[in-house]
């Protein structure tokens, strides 16, 4: 079986394409990849496999991604973008306790609606605490989110240390991934009530209430 060493670190990132018909065929190929993951997972993924539902030769393949690791990686950082583009679109706008807290509630439940509907999140995510290279990729997302919410926070409130918004943050955003991968393992009514527990603890610490 074809799996991925999650004790050894991600190779380097897949040849960057400039050409349209390179665009279009990295794009054919991640998308055959997220098939295949939603499918059967991560560990079952053959490159033969992606190759051959791809269209392509494995030589090809092996052009833009040098193993599934990277096929891996790139998505993550997908994923990872999307997120911190929905984060940052829906803390840049508010300007008020209120609206600090309606907006975070909505991408908590955002969030967790992904992580219940995208088994090739769930698959990714499942394994970055064991992988090195994930795991700083990881770190990487939550200090860029971390940033936003404590630029919000900072906003919104008054007569705070800066410092003690920042910690707080990055504690928020890496609890929060925490919680989600703990609320999808869980029943449907105690992953709901993780969620909500997790959403009132960081209200509280956030605006200090």
């Amino acid at each position: 079986m074809e799996t991925v060493r999650l004790d050894e670190a991600m190779p380097a990132a897949r040849r960057n394409p400039s050409q349209k018909r390179s665009r279009e065929r990295v794009e054919r190929i991640l998308a055959v990849a997220t098939e295949i993951i939603a499918a059967s997972g991560s560990e079952q993924m053959k490159m033969s496999e992606v190759a051959q539902k791809a269209g392509i030769s494995i030589g090809s393949l092996y052009q833009y991604f040098p193993d599934k690791a990277a096929i891996i990686r790139t998505l993550a950082e997908h994923y990872n973008a999307q997120g911190r583009e929905c984060i940052c679109e829906a803390l840049d706008a508010v300007s008020t306790p209120e609206e600090l807290a309606q907006a975070f509630t909505g991408l908590v439940e955002t969030y967790y609606a992904m992580f219940l509907a995208e088994p090739v999140m769930r698959d990714i995510w499942s394994g970055t605490q064991a992988d090195k290279a994930l795991n700083a990729l990881d770190f990487e997302d939550v200090c860029a989110n971390g940033a936003t919410l404590a630029a919000a926070i900072s906003r919104v409130t008054s007569g705070r240390d800066a410092q003690e918004i920042a910690d707080s943050s990055l504690l928020i955003m890496h609890l929060g991934e925490a919680t989600m991968r703990l609320a999808i393992q869980t029943d449907e009514e105690g992953g709901r009530r993780l969620v909500n527990r997790f959403t009132a603890m960081a209200l509280r610490e956030m605006l200090d209430r």
